[in-house]
């Protein structure tokens, strides 16, 4: 595959769709994907006829995509919608995403875009474009992030009772699973047939997905993403697979959710990324002590750094007012900031393995959150760690759960001030991309507390 680069813009090859094309002379339609500010991939649908103009040229969306709230409307405060006349930005395809979408009834592919105000200036709204910023400043230290997300997801049921979820029946025993079975292999037998079109589905479109195991709920599952020496690439294996798992689920008649924390007496979903840092010759530069299995200076300021700025970059983590349901007690969510070997009550975790192996697990993110900016949050923070020479508190030992309370945020509100007042994060993300993103979590946080639950009406209608 081969670009046409222009400073930050690379163009692909046209030949790319030219041989795409006639390797699918069936292909109807193309699906040009974007991914907005909460990850939601969005995007128009084209001709076959309209690709290599695509290519050529690029397609225009409008840049209020990137001030959406949670259902798809504009916020009006980032600036993106009414005041520029709902004006649009020219987007370009990304090299290597053009692939087919298997699910399809009739033959459909997908293409990845990413938008620029203008030939040679990427949008500062687009996080795709905060995580090349980030990523400049790990060229300049001549090292490079090598990444693997975990996603764990609930499989549910296409109906509803009372608009909350329930589990699926088996499409075994008919039954719907009640248990809690970790690393239950029946529990993979029961849905062994969509687990496995899942995996076949993610690498017919060269998405590495590699290890499924089931979770700590009734009909959760995580499945596992192997390492990738190109953050951005890593990213859009996540964003990528949460899609490809929604619509295998639908083809089985089955719904998934992605949602923190969809019942509220059982575990959330979480998004674990692990990192580790290579450099020039392609030496893991966080490679542990073999005899004390101790981090080395590099990896103990990355471990500072993240631990010194988790208040501020909590709110890219957990982005959304269902998030903080995750850390309620008892359903083993770090909620203050610490780091361990090999101890999962923390929230960081170095595991212990092959020294090359060595690397860093950040295990505070939910499943809904965007991997392009959990991404761009974790390298600024280790990038100020390193560039700063951090040092971290020490070393929890134990159940890290029992040996101090709560000290993060628990909440968006609170959460989204911590990043607003952020000047770590300010320098990193920048000050015009974190405005559109605290401008639309605020949004979702003010329609939220105007909102009447039902559970006001249960207490209050009659009592008071």
């Amino acid at each position: 595959m081969t670009t046409q680069s222009n400073g930050w813009l690379e163009l692909p090859d046209t030949a790319e769709a030219e041989t795409f094309l006639e390797q699918h002379p069936d292909l109807q339609f193309v699906d040009l994907l974007i991914a907005d500010m909460n990850g939601i991939v969005r995007g128009k649908r084209i001709d076959r006829s309209a690709l290599k103009k695509v290519f050529e040229k690029g397609v225009a969306l409008p840049a209020s995509l990137y001030g959406l709230d949670i259902l798809g409307e504009t916020v009006e405060s980032t600036g993106l919608g009414l005041e520029i006349g709902e004006a649009d930005n020219i987007c370009y395809p990304i090299a290597g995403t053009l692939c087919m979408e298997p699910w399809q009834k009739r033959p459909i592919a997908q293409l990845l875009m990413t938008m620029y105000e203008d030939d040679e200036t990427p949008f500062y709204a687009d996080p795709r474009t905060v995580l090349k910023r980030v990523l400049k400043r790990f060229d300049e230290l001549e090292l490079t992030p090598v990444t693997a997300f975990e996603l764990e997801f609930y499989l549910i049921d296409q109906e509803n009772i009372a608009g909350k979820p329930q589990p699926p029946k088996s499409p075994i025993s008919g039954k719907r699973p009640e248990s809690v079975q970790v690393y239950s292999i029946d529990e993979l037998d029961e849905y062994a047939d969509f687990l496995s079109d899942v995996i076949e589905t993610a690498r017919d479109q060269g998405i590495p997905a590699d290890t499924i195991v089931a979770e700590s709920a009734p009909g959760q599952f995580e499945i596992n993403l192997h390492h990738v020496a190109d953050p951005i690439k890593s990213c859009d294996n996540a964003t990528l697979l949460r899609r490809v798992i929604k619509s295998v689920a639908y083809d089985h008649e089955m719904d998934t959710t992605f949602m923190a924390k969809p019942y509220a007496d059982q575990a959330g979903n979480g998004m674990h990324l692990h990192i580790s840092l290579i450099d020039s010759n392609g030496k893991n530069v966080f490679e542990l002590d073999p005899d004390s299995e101790q981090p080395n200076d590099i990896m103990r300021w990355a471990v500072g750094g993240l631990i010194e700025a988790m208040d501020d970059y909590l709110a890219i983590l957990c982005p959304n007012i269902n998030s903080y349901r995750r850390f309620s007690q008892g359903f083993y969510v770090p909620s203050w900031p610490c780091w361990g070997v090999e101890n999962r009550t923390t929230a960081l975790r170095l595991p212990l393995g092959e020294p090359e192996a060595a690397r860093i697990e950040h295990r505070l993110a939910g499943t809904d959150s965007n991997p392009y900016l959990l991404m761009a949050a974790m390298l600024s923070a280790i990038h100020f760690g390193i560039t700063h020479k951090i040092e971290p508190p020490p070393p929890i030992e134990g159940n890290a759960y029992e040996q101090q309370e709560t000290s993060l945020p628990n909440n968006l509100r609170d959460a989204l001030r911590e990043l607003e007042s952020s000047g770590m994060m300010r320098e990193y993300f920048g000050n015009d991309f974190l405005n559109v993103f605290i401008a639309c979590k605020e949004h979702e946080v003010e329609q939220f507390e105007r909102t009447i639950s039902d559970l006001e009406y249960t207490w209050y209608l009659h009592t008071v």
